[in-house]
């Protein structure tokens, strides 16, 4: 049977359709880049890691619940355990902006006690289940449980590795923050254009006004931190001022995770058996590890991964309480046309999520070889 001839117009179209075409497949097989910047590597960077058609460009440690070198070390030692020592782990800041120590414990005595004070953290002040990192210099760095790193981290610093790489690949880049956000505000600080430059900022950070909504005795161990403060977290409270400075920056998208959300949900042993029951070696190393801590990280990273476990969102405008007061690094949040209207930036807020999904999200990433 003889083919029809096809005039040079209809050539032309098919090629030009099939360029089309192959255009959109190209592009649709281009990786999602991100950034990871977090204060101690666990499960939710590995989440990451492993998912398709995603480029980690760089992992990068700050203070906060631990010193920015041990967190460094967990970096380390996670990209080791999950076969990607191909992406560089970057050193960031080791102090905040301004808050400190010493000061600290002179708003404690002036304001009361804080639940939690990260790498500060001497003691609980009421008998607790929650375990209690040992107190050390930032200079110190434990052996770790999951067994000490045999490569180092890269020598460009996070701030500057950030900058590099939203001019490299400018409105493509991704940042998930779920640490204290000092390496973002001096990012911010050195180069005006670093914001506006990423695609987005996806952070797990602030407190809105949580209420617990497990009744195991772990959830309500975890509530004392918002019963009597609902507006603060401490990713924000850690460093106040770094917060104020990124939720000014001119960022195309803000995804704000709140400590909300993760009231529903718990890394209890259930939710960890599930998750070790594969033959990866992430798996391997999660055997056994039940916290009962709040999916905060976890639940951040998977809504990067896949924005459509969020079931219901708020529009707000986010700045943070640098005041030294009572409510110093507490979360100032306003609905549309009532900000001050002083560079304040519009969030998406996430208030509830798809917690089944979620877990069955984390399973699988976890399975993944």
């Amino acid at each position: 049977m003889a083919l029809p001839a096809f005039s040079r117009l209809q050539r032309s179209v098919l090629g030009l359709a099939a360029a089309l075409a192959f255009g959109a497949s190209a592009h649709a097989a281009e990786p999602r880049l991100v950034i990871l910047d977090d204060d101690g590597f666990a499960l939710a960077q590995w989440m990451v890691l492993k998912a398709p058609g995603v480029k980690v460009l760089g992992v990068a440690t700050v203070s906060g619940d631990l010193w920015q070198k041990e967190a460094t070390a967990h970096a380390l030692r996670g990209v080791e355990i999950a076969n990607r020592t191909d992406v560089p782990v970057l050193a960031g800041a080791t102090y905040p902006l301004l808050n400190s120590e010493k000061l600290t414990d002179r708003w404690e005595g002036l304001y009361g006690k804080l639940t939690w004070r990260g790498a500060w953290m001497r003691q609980w002040v009421e008998p607790t289940t929650q375990p209690l990192p040992p107190y050390h210099g930032p200079d110190v760095v434990p052996d770790l449980p999951e067994g000490n790193p045999h490569i180092r981290p890269s020598s460009e610093r996070a701030a500057d590795f950030m900058i590099r790489m939203v001019h490299q690949y400018p409105g493509q880049v991704s940042i998930i923050e779920t640490g204290p956000m000092t390496n973002l505000a001096l990012a911010q600080r050195l180069d005006p254009e670093f914001a506006g430059l990423a695609k987005e900022l996806v952070y797990m950070g602030g407190s809105l006004g949580p209420r617990r909504k497990l009744t195991s005795e772990a959830s309500a161990q975890f509530a004392r931190e918002f019963v009597n403060s609902p507006r603060r977290e401490f990713n924000i409270r850690f460093d106040p001022e770094a917060a104020s400075i990124v939720m000014r920056a001119p960022w195309r998208r803000i995804v704000m995770v709140p400590a909300d959300p993760a009231t529903e949900t718990e890394m209890n042993a259930d939710l960890v058996h599930r998750l070790s029951t594969a033959d990866t070696p992430i798996a391997h190393n999660l055997r056994g590890k039940a916290t009962n801590f709040p999916l905060w990280d976890e639940m951040t990273a998977a809504i990067w991964l896949d924005p459509s476990l969020i079931k219901t969102s708020a529009s707000l405008y986010i700045d943070v309480n640098t005041q030294f007061s009572a409510g110093y690094g507490d979360i100032l949040s306003w609905t549309p046309g009532y900000q001050p209207d002083l560079d304040e930036q519009r969030e998406q807020v996430v208030m509830t999520v798809d917690v089944p999904r979620l877990e069955a999200l984390m399973v699988k990433l976890v399975a993944t070889k």
